[in-house]
């Protein structure tokens, strides 16, 4: 494929992100995944803490009435202008200019959902089971068995919610993705090799 993106989302402590960079420097693609947050902070002109406070969750209060990202930014007179609503769409707007641009990795923040109808995306979802994601937690965070448990737990809560709020789906529907890997089971090199198998594949 000449053109392509691949979006990741991931578990907590699934390796979904290292997987990410390995297939990025295995393909020569750019890969974004916290930068997402100083894209659009410079896009936006609004402060990166804003940014980083509203990512990949959602507040207790909006769970009232979810809201399907529909495209549209408020201008700075606006009274939501730093509404997490208009964050996201800062955001959205710019991972969209992202895959405008070139060849791409983009870890989580709704991309797949963002970038849908495109034919040159692949989605994909990294999973894990839960002592792996454990294991993982703690020896990339150098924390407790616990900790790492009790981190999974938030973390993958708050993500599953952020996917429900923005596109009105279940983060971990296997319909939402093209592939669904368990690096658990496969192992990271294996997973970069499947995705890079599936992208050979589709551009046939």
């Amino acid at each position: 494929m000449e053109n392509f993106v691949v979006t990741i989302a991931r578990g907590y402590g699934s390796g979904g992100k290292t997987i990410g960079k390995m297939l990025a420097k295995e393909l020569g693609v750019e890969y974004y995944d916290q930068d997402l947050i100083k894209l659009a902070s410079e896009e936006s002109g609004i402060h990166e803490g804003l940014f980083g406070q509203a990512d990949e969750k959602v507040k207790k209060s909006f769970f009232i009435n979810k809201k399907r990202y529909k495209n549209g930014l408020l201008s700075p007179k606006s009274k939501g202008f730093v509404s997490d609503e208009n964050l996201f769409n800062y955001q959205a707007k710019v991972i969209k200019e992202l895959a405008d641009k070139g060849n791409c990795i983009i870890v989580g923040r709704c991309a797949d959902y963002i970038l849908k109808g495109r034919k040159n995306v692949v989605k994909v979802f990294v999973f894990a089971d839960h002592d792996a994601c454990v294991k993982n937690a703690m020896e990339t965070c150098s924390i407790t068995e616990k900790e790492a448990i009790r981190r999974i737990e938030k973390i993958d809560k708050e993500r599953s919610s952020y996917y429900k709020y923005y596109t009105g789906n279940d983060w971990d529907n296997a319909r939402n993705y093209d592939v669904c890997l368990d690096s658990s089971d496969l192992g990271f090199e294996k997973c970069v090799e499947i995705i890079k198998g599936y992208l050979k594949v589709k551009a046939e």
